[in-house]
């Protein structure tokens, strides 16, 4: 086969990109990084689909500079997502060497890699070393070191997969992220595969499946719900036309209005990709640049949602039985968490999570069956009604106050019989006596008496019982209704109380009942500064 044909390319390209297109979901699978921007495989397969679009259009003894431009064209047109915009650059240095040669040699192929990265690296501001650049980079040196060795075309070209792959490997080394989570760069992988793909097509021989094993152990896929508010929430790309200023000034703009962003091209087509949350503001100047086309907005929250939910579906759980809790407050969030509970939904006294928010936390858990902890009576009903429109068995233990929780977690077993679990779970709830101390409100009656708005009131098994006007006095006052012969007295303090108030509070209980244990926690809880349990 002559490599310097039109018709040689075009099929050479095509077997690339159905190496890759054969494996997309595989590389979907991998976590994304640095920034959950879509799936990097669609994002790299919708790329060399748009190539292939405008490669088709070519006539069948187009000269191999026409090849070249088309795939420069159809890569820069068609490019979506980071790896996608990454990849077009890529594509253009290696057609800016490979576009005017009259034959493939080893040293075209280093020279058409080494302008590749240059290109590539060019278009990042801000490169991350373990990622697909890390990758075109380590397999352009294996080149330039083959040429060097006298390497045959067909022995520099294995050497160049190789290298491709062994940098993959060797990701999680270079990225502490990738090496946290048990997985390799996911564009790098989907670079790997595209010259795995080329060399099969050229060398005749079916695409190989490499090895990309990772120290300690395989490959692997988690789901990292990592997603954090602060971050950029939208990705925005589009194609700006006619220009006249400098990329530069563009380049300085983007940076200035979001992050991950990219702008390619030149005065006559601009692609231009940023991570922002005013898209909207973005596209409204590009409008006053020039003609804008081509444009995607996409949520990446929901994104990284829709990613996970399929690797969830697909892959089995990774234990039997996940918990998930209610809790409004920080430190009743991670007590939950240092206990068991795999998610914990926002949400308590005022701000009860509908049962839309309950199913989809247990969408979130990556377990066989899940335990709903509501942790308030308003609730249970709600998360009640998770159990039929779940995917996955669900059973609720109708807590209703956050130190039941922590009992029946704490009664887990580790085995995998949800109803038994579930009853036992209840039993171990049911043993708790809580009480919690807030303000009133407004005027009212309660079984203490008439109550003033402002007053301190204690509640126990959701009646008032005490009134007073000092956080301690009613909170000692409570614990007296409920100690019977409890063992055990927790205090879990509010947001409204500091850490002296609630030492102080402690001591106190400790002094007034000396055969028991006390335990004072931050709850960090809104509404009600004070939260006791006896066990």
């Amino acid at each position: 086969m002559s490599t310097g044909t039109r018709p040689a390319a075009v099929e050479l390209f095509a077997a690339a990109t159905k190496a890759l297109t054969d494996r997309v979901e595989e590389v979907n699978r991998l976590n994304v990084f640095p920034v959950p921007d879509g799936d990097t495989g669609t994002n790299m397969s919708l790329t060399l689909e748009a190539v292939q679009t405008d490669l088709d259009k070519l006539a069948h003894d187009a000269p191999i500079a026409e090849v070249a431009q088309a795939i420069t064209h159809g890569s820069l047109m068609g490019a979506r997502g980071n790896s996608g915009v990454i990849l077009s650059q890529m594509l253009r240095g290696l057609c800016e060497v490979a576009g005017q040669a009259d034959e493939l040699t080893p040293e075209v192929i280093a020279a058409a890699l080494e302008r590749s990265t240059t290109v590539a690296f060019q278009a990042v501001r801000k490169p991350v070393e373990g990622t697909m650049l890390t990758v075109l980079k380590d397999a352009a040196t294996a080149a330039g070191a083959g040429v060097k060795a006298g390497l045959k075309l067909d022995e520099l070209l294995e050497a160049v997969v190789e290298a491709a792959f062994e940098s993959v490997r060797r990701g999680p080394d270079l990225l502490p992220v990738l090496k946290e989570n048990g997985v390799v760069d996911a564009g790098g992988f989907g670079l790997a595969i595209l010259a795995e793909g080329f060399v099969a097509a050229l060398e005749g021989h079916e695409v190989r499946d490499h090895d990309v094993s990772t120290a300690p152990g395989p490959l692997g896929v988690q789901v990292v719900d990592d997603w954090d508010d602060a971050e950029y929430l939208y990705c925005t790309e589009f194609l700006l036309h006619g220009v006249e200023a400098d990329r530069s000034v563009l380049a300085d703009y983007i940076a200035g209005v979001g992050g991950s962003e990219l702008v390619v091209g030149d005065s006559d087509t601009y692609k231009i990709h940023v991570h922002t949350d005013d898209p909207g503001g973005v596209l409204a100047w590009a409008t006053r640049m020039g003609e804008v086309s081509e444009v995607h907005v996409n949520n990446m929250r929901r994104q990284t949602a829709e990613r996970s939910e399929a690797i969830r579906h697909d892959a089995p759980p990774s234990k039997p039985v996940g918990f998930v809790a209610v809790a409004a407050g920080h430190g009743l969030a991670e007590i939950l968490t240092s206990l068991g509970a795999d998610v914990v939904v926002s949400g308590g006294q005022t701000m009860n999570p509908s049962t839309a928010e309950l199913l989809e936390a247990v969408g979130r858990v990556d377990a066989a069956s899940v335990v709903i902890l509501p942790n308030n009576r308003n609730i249970i009903m709600a998360a009640q009604q998770v159990i039929s429109v779940s995917d996955r068995p669900v059973a609720v233990v109708p807590t209703t106050a956050i130190p039941q929780a922590f009992a029946a977690l704490l009664a887990y077993d580790g085995s995998d019989d949800l109803e038994s679990i579930s009853v036992e779970m209840a039993d171990a709830a049911a043993q708790v006596r809580t009480a919690e101390v807030t303000t009133a409100v407004k005027d009212a009656n309660g079984k203490a008496g008439p109550i003033k708005a402002g007053q301190v009131i204690g509640i126990v098994d959701h009646e008032i019982e005490v009134t007073g006007d000092d956080i301690a006095e009613v909170t000692l006052a409570v614990v007296e209704r409920i100690i019977d012969d409890g063992e055990t007295v927790t205090v879990l303090g509010g947001e409204d109380l500091d850490d002296a108030a609630l030492e102080t509070i402690a001591a106190r209980l400790s002094e007034a009942h000396p055969d028991c244990e006390v335990e004072a926690h931050r709850g960090d809880q809104p509404l009600y500064p004070v939260i006791v349990s006896v066990e």
